[in-house]
C-alpha cells in the first residue's frame, strides 16, 4: 500500500505518526488529536509552500502510526519515540544534563547512601533533585562523616571477615562485619539520616539531643561528642534544605536568545523563592542540514546564492487540516487526484502526485525560527521523563500544547503544574531577566575571545608580513577523485566575516587526470584575468589550500597576467604551516591557540567544504543522468521528480526493490513498473552460455 492509500485509511482518533524515508529510517515523529486530519494537512498547498514542510514531504515515502486512548497518552508517546528514534526533522534536546538524587538503599539489609542520577522502583528512598549538582555530593559526604553511614560499593547483604580503613578512622559504623554494630543501632542511624534528608530538623534535633544527654549521663563521652557533631551538622545544613511553603513555591524560568541560526536557552531553577541553579543549553546551526537547494546548478562560474542550506524545521503543528468527512461521503473537493499521476504541469495550488486538496491561499514560505514550536518540543523532552516537576514553569512565549502538557504533568506528578507565558508584572520581569542572561550566554559561547575586526586585521598583517591590514581574502581549493570531475572553489573573507554572496565555483576545463598544480594554475589565471579585464580591485590576500607546489602554481598564473605584487600565501594541511610567497624558506608557524591561525583555518576549511560539496554535486549529476537516462520512459521531468523525492539513485533503487508501491506516489503505475523491472534486470547475474553437445 502506498503512502496516499495509507493516509485514506488512517483512523480519526488520537495517536502518533512516523514519517519514513526510502531507506525505512524514521525522519519525523508527530502527535495528533485526529490522525487522519493531521496527516492530510501536510498535503495542503499552504503546507507544501512552506520550505520546512516541503523538505519533509519530499523525503517521506512511508508512514506508520500508533493509536492511543487520548491526547495525554499521545503526548507521552511522542516524547518517547523522539528520544528513541532521534528523527532529524524533530527538534532534539542535545543537552542531556540531569540533576542528581541522594539514594538511601532501604531494600538492603544494611542500607547505605550514595548519589545517583537514575530513579528506579527498587524499594530505595530517593531525595532530590539537588541544585546545584554538587550539593548532592556534599550532602552524602556530610552523612558519611557525621552519621557514619557508608557510601562504598561493598555488599552489605552479607558479612565480611574484617572492616575497611573507613571503620578504623571512625568514618563508618562497620555494618559489613558481624558484631561491630547492632541491627537496632544501625537502623536508628538510618532513621536519623532519613529525617536529615527529609528536612525534618526539629524532630531530628530532639532525637539527637536526647541521645546525647543520655550518653553523657552514662559517661559515654565519645558517643556524646559524636552526637553533638551531628547536631552542629543539622544546624549548618538547615539553610540548604528545601522547605515548600505557599509563599515561596518552586519554579523553573526559561529565557532564550536566537541570532544567526544559533540559539542559547537559559533555565533558572528557583527553589523556596531563591535561584539555586542555572542551566545553559545551546544549539548551533539549528535549522541547517547539508545539501543545496538546486543540485542541477553547474555553471562554470556563478554567483553562489544557492549555497544557503535548506531550513531544517519541524513542520508547523498549527497548520489547519481539511475537514474530515466519512469515507463514503468524501467530497470531490478533497479526493480529486491528478489522474493517473500525469506528468503534466500542476494546477495552481496542486502538487503533482499527491491529492489535490482545496486550501486557503498559499502563504509566503517562512524559514524563520519559531519559538513556539521550539519550546513546545523542549518542555516535553525535559519534563515528561523527570521525576520532580516544579509547580510553576514560566516560558517567554506561549505555544499550542501548553495546556495539554500542563494537564499531562499534573496527572503524572499528582499536583497542579502551571505552565505560563507571563506578559506583565513581576513574573514577566523575571522571564526578561533570564532572557538577558541567555543573551550573555550566547555572547560567551559564540562570541567569546573574538577580537575586534581591526585588531584581527592588524594581527593578520603582522603574522603574514603584509603591507597593509587585509580587507578581503580570497581562498581557493581543488577537489576531485582520481582526476574525475575536477572542480575548484573560491570563498571570500571580508572585514571579519565570510561573504557567501561572493563565493564562486569553477569547473577545471584544460586539465585531464590528476594534476592539482595545473588545475590551480588554470583557476587562478581565469579568476584574476577576469578581474583585470573588468577593472575590478584585487583582494588583499590570495590564500591557497595546499603546500608549496600549489603556492608556486598560483604564483606562476599571477605572473602570466602581470600581477607580480599580489600578496599570496598557502596553508599546508596537517602541519598547519603558512607559506608566504617570497618567504618560503621562513614559513609562519603559529601557536595552535592563536586567533590568527583560527581565522585562516576557518577560511581554509570553508573553501574545502564548498569545493567538496560542489564536486559531490557534479558527481551525483553525472551518475544520476547516466543511470536514469537509460530507463525507457523516464524523461528529464520524471527523473527530476524521482531524485527530488528519493534523494539519490541508491535510495530509488532500494525503494524499487523493497517497496515498489512507493514509486506510484511520484510517477504513474506504468512508469513505476518500468523502473522496477529495470533495476530488477540490472541485479540479475549474467546467464552463462549453454554448451552444445554433439
Amino acid at each position: 500500500m502506498d503512502l496516499l492509500q495509507k493516509i485514506r485509511t488512517l483512523p480519526t482518533g488520537p495517536g502518533c505518526y512516523l514519517y519514513k524515508n526510502a531507506e525505512g529510517v524514521v525522519i519525523y515523529v508527530g502527535k495528533a488529536k485526529n490522525l487522519r486530519a493531521r496527516v492530510r494537512s501536510y498535503f495542503l498547498a499552504a503546507s507544501q509552500a512552506n520550505a520546512k514542510t516541503g523538505s519533509l514531504m519530499r523525503e517521506a515515502v512511508d508512514l506508520e502510526y500508533i493509536t492511543v486512548a487520548n491526547e495525554h497518552e499521545a503526548l507521552a508517546l511522542e516524547n518517547n519515540l523522539i528520544k528513541q528514534r532521534k528523527p532529524r526533522f524533530n527538534i532534539l534536546l542535545r543537552d542531556d544534563k540531569t540533576y542528581p538524587y541522594v539514594k538511601l538503599s532501604l531494600q538492603d539489609r544494611h542500607p547505605k547512601v550514595f548519589v545517583t542520577r537514575r530513579l528506579r522502583k527498587d524499594g530505595g528512598a530517593y531525595y532530590g533533585p539537588y541544585f546545584p549538582g554538587n550539593l548532592a555530593h556534599r550532602l552524602v559526604d556530610v552523612i558519611h562523616r557525621s552519621f557514619l553511614i557508608p557510601s562504598c560499593k561493598v555488599d552489605l547483604n552479607r558479612y565480611h571477615p574484617r572492616p575497611c580503613l573507613q571503620y578504623y578512622i571512625k568514618r563508618c559504623l562497620g555494618p559489613c562485619v558481624e558484631g561491630l554494630i547492632s541491627t537496632e543501632d544501625y537502623r536508628q542511624a538510618i532513621r536519623d539520616v532519613q529525617l536529615f534528608l527529609e528536612g525534618k530538623s526539629s524532630e531530628l534535633e530532639q532525637r539527637l539531643t536526647a541521645r546525647m544527654e543520655a550518653a553523657a549521663e552514662n559517661m559515654q563521652f565519645e558517643m556524646a561528642a559524636r552526637l553533638r557533631d551531628q547536631l552542629v551538622t543539622v544546624h549548618q545544613s538547615q539553610d540548604r534544605q528545601r522547605i515548600e511553603s505557599p509563599e515561596n513555591e518552586d519554579a523553573d524560568v526559561f529565557g532564550f536568545h536566537f541570532e544567526k541560526d544559533m540559539l542559547a536557552v537559559n533555565l533558572f531553577h528557583m527553589r523556596g523563592g531563591k535561584i539555586v541553579d542555572r542551566r545553559d543549553m545551546f544549539w548551533e546551526d539549528l535549522w541547517e542540514f547539508e545539501g543545496a537547494n538546486n543540485p542541477y546548478m553547474v555553471d562554470e562560474e556563478e554567483d553562489s546564492s544557492d549555497i544557503e542550506s535548506e531550513p531544517r524545521l519541524e513542520p508547523d503543528p498549527s497548520t489547519p487540516a481539511p475537514e474530515i468527512i466519512a469515507d463514503a461521503e468524501i467530497s470531490e473537493e478533497h479526493s480529486t487526484l491528478i489522474a493517473p499521476f500525469e506528468q503534466t504541469e500542476p494546477e495552481d495550488g496542486a502538487i503533482v502526485g499527491i491529492p489535490h486538496i482545496a486550501a486557503p491561499p498559499a502563504r509566503e514560505p517562512s524559514n524563520e525560527f519559531s519559538a513556539q514550536v521550539f519550546f513546545s518540543a523542549l518542555l516535553k523532552q525535559i519534563y515528561l521523563d523527570q521525576a520532580y516537576v516544579p509547580k510553576h514553569i514560566y516560558v517567554p512565549v506561549d505555544f499550542p500544547d501548553r495546556a495539554l502538557l500542563a494537564d499531562a504533568l499534573r496527572e503524572r506528578v499528582g499536583y497542579k503544574v502551571e505552565i505560563a507565558a507571563p506578559q506583565r508584572g513581576d513574573k514577566r520581569s523575571l522571564v526578561d531577566l533570564v532572557c538577558q542572561n541567555a543573551k550573555q550566554s550566547y555572547d560567551q559561547r559564540f562570541r567569546v575571545l573574538q577580537p575586534s575586526i581591526k585588531s584581527m586585521q592588524e594581527a593578520l598583517q603582522n603574522a603574514l608580513t603584509l603591507a597593509e591590514p587585509p580587507e578581503r581574502i580570497e581562498c581557493f581549493d581543488i577537489s576531485h577523485i582520481q582526476g574525475a570531475e575536477t572542480v575548484a572553489s573560491m570563498v571570500v573573507w571580508e572585514k571579519g566575516a565570510m561573504k557567501k554572496a561572493d563565493y564562486r565555483k569553477f569547473q577545471v576545463k584544460t586539465v585531464s587526470g590528476v594534476d592539482d598544480f595545473a588545475s590551480m594554475r588554470e583557476i587562478i589565471h581565469r579568476r584574476y584575468k577576469r578581474l583585470q579585464d573588468d577593472k575590478k580591485p584585487m583582494p588583499s590576500l590570495v590564500l591557497i589550500d595546499g603546500g608549496l607546489g600549489q603556492l608556486h602554481a598560483a604564483a606562476d598564473a599571477l605572473m602570466e597576467i602581470g600581477l607580480t605584487t599580489q600578496p599570496l600565501a598557502s596553508i599546508a594541511k596537517r602541519e598547519e604551516v603558512i607559506y608566504v610567497y617570497g618567504q618560503e624558506d621562513d614559513p609562519v608557524v603559529l601557536d595552535r591557540r592563536s586567533p590568527v591561525l583560527h581565522v585562516i583555518q576557518r577560511i581554509r576549511d570553508e573553501s574545502h567544504r564548498f569545493a567538496v560539496t560542489y564536486h559531490r554535486k557534479r558527481r551525483q549529476m553525472r551518475d544520476r543522468e547516466s543511470e536514469l537516462d537509460s530507463i525507457p520512459g523516464v524523461g528529464p521531468i520524471t527523473r527530476q521528480r524521482l531524485l527530488e523525492h528519493f534523494g539519490s539513485v541508491r535510495a530509488l533503487k532500494q525503494a524499487a526493490e523493497t517497496n515498489p508501491d512507493s514509486l506510484t506516489a511520484v510517477v504513474p503505475a506504468a512508469a513505476a513498473e518500468k523502473i522496477r523491472r529495470y533495476f530488477a534486470e540490472e541485479t540479475k547475474p549474467a546467464a552463462s552460455p549453454l554448451q552444445v553437445v554433439g
